[in-house]
């Protein structure tokens, strides 16, 4: 996310912080949710607390949309606060430091977005919500800042190619989701981004940034009558339009894969995986429960102990399943010397044939479901962090109820589920593995 201005310093005090902390500590918020006359899907929680509004806008226009042109997504986003309407980027940029609001872009894979944070005073949320409803419907796409940001991205993706971690990542969605939207690389390709035209920005913005492929996401001291008429006036210039096409499903691996990259690095980075879970996957909160043990939890995981602690192969190795539309990646990481690639990668696979085998220990799965738990007040104790959750359970259309019941739904998880869905889910047979560094010893074995 670019953020072009910042808030009133008093605002990012600790009255921010407990005031927020104070309203959700319990239990989660109450969401109230409703379609402008347009399409949109709008969220709303008031949040009475303190004198300022959270709003976000998300389109189903991320990458996996970019067809036969990587890069056009996050070009489309990345242009909209260079300039819209009457104002070009500094003006826009002055609009909002003069009454100390935020804005904020960014787009992933599933999603573009476009967000503001500002006071409730009436001038303050006027000029606010009026430059944002002019990013989203009106954006200028000039030609010279196109030109910048294409320079801009061309530059970074150089910058990456020196990364071996940006190498290994790349190279693992190539090899896990293959022909699929999700391999598409969300910051394209030098060839992509020298071909990009102005005419494709506008087709791709006027073909995604519409009323019905969007969720309005709106956290703040206003009441609904207010963010009623807030949902309409950010929607009203938009077209009506049509929700994206459904994503293809995401195809499961076949038969082991292994991508080996020399790099002149001092570390190899191991990144071993395959496609896991989607949202609202009926397996989600055994896969999540139970990945807090194997590699989700830092130093105390599974992974951690025994690569790191025992062994000293790496200073951190992690897991994480990574939840989207369609089915996302299941990742296991580490970084190590050149020397002892190949001892890291056999531990790792040991541990995680181990767990499947074996699930976790009772004492394992309380000690996660307290550190899980104990945690959760924390998630949702700011505005910012409210509108988020807002906007993924609105985009991926998850139970209204997700964070009142997020607690017991943790609770509620036994080693038995835990053991029957990483049985079931994780084929390591059929593992990713991308492999790196510098030297033959970087390189797996066949």
């Amino acid at each position: 996310m670019r953020a072009i201005s910042k808030l009133s310093g008093w605002l990012l005090g600790g009255l921010l912080f407990s005031g927020f902390l104070s309203q959700f500590a319990v239990a989660g918020p109450e969401i109230q949710n409703w379609t402008t006359s347009n399409g949109s899907r709008v969220l709303f929680v008031a949040a009475p607390g303190l004198p300022m509004v959270d709003v976000r806008v998300v389109f189903d226009a991320g990458s996996a949309r970019d067809g036969d042109t990587p890069g056009l997504a996050d070009m489309t986003n990345s242009l909209l606060n260079d300039g819209a309407g009457p104002w070009d980027a500094d003006q826009i940029a002055e609009r909002l430091e003069d009454v100390g609001a935020q804005l904020g872009i960014g787009s992933e894979r599933d999603m573009a977005w476009a967000s503001v944070r500002t006071l409730t005073e009436e001038n303050a949320f006027e000029r606010s919500m009026e430059t944002l409803a002019e990013i989203l419907a009106r954006p200028n796409f000039e030609s010279d800042d196109l030109e910048r940001l294409r320079n801009s991205m061309q530059t970074a993706l150089r910058l990456g190619e020196q990364k071996p971690g940006t190498v290994a990542k790349k190279a693992f969605y190539r090899a896990v989701f293959d022909e699929h939207p999700y391999a598409i690389p969300s910051d394209g390709t030098q060839a992509s981004l020298a071909a990009i035209t102005r005419n494709q920005v506008v087709r791709f913005h006027k073909r995604y940034y519409v009323a019905r492929n969007a969720v309005i996401a709106i956290v703040g001291a206003i009441s609904r009558p207010q963010a009623e008429r807030l949902a309409e006036r950010l929607t009203q210039g938009l077209e009506a339009g049509e929700p994206a096409a459904e994503l293809p499903p995401v195809a499961p691996l076949q038969r082991e894969q292994q991508e080996r990259f020399q790099f002149p690095s001092s570390q190899t980075h191991i990144l071993l995986g395959q496609p896991g879970l989607y949202r609202g996957d009926p397996d989600y909160f055994a896969l999540y429960v139970g990945n807090h043990i194997l590699g989700g939890s830092g130093l105390v995981s599974q992974l951690s102990k025994e690569v790191r602690e025992k062994r000293g192969l790496s200073y951190s190795v992690y897991s994480y399943f990574s939840p989207m539309r369609r089915s996302g990646p299941f990742l296991v990481g580490a970084q190590t010397q050149n020397s002892k690639a190949q001892e890291a990668i056999d531990v790792m696979f040991a541990t995680l044939r181990q767990y499947i085998a074996q699930g976790p220990t009772q004492d394992e799965l309380t000690a996660a479901k307290q550190n899980i738990t104990g945690g959760f007040p924390l998630r949702i104790a700011s505005n910012g962090k409210i509108v988020e959750y807002l906007a993924m359970i609105g985009f991926y259309n998850l139970p209204l109820d997700y964070l009142d019941v997020f607690v017991d739904r943790v609770n509620a998880v036994t080693r038995e589920q835990i053991h029957d869905a990483f049985k079931r889910r994780l084929h390591l047979d059929r593992f990713v593995r991308v492999v790196v560094g510098n030297g033959k010893t970087a390189q797996p074995e066949g």
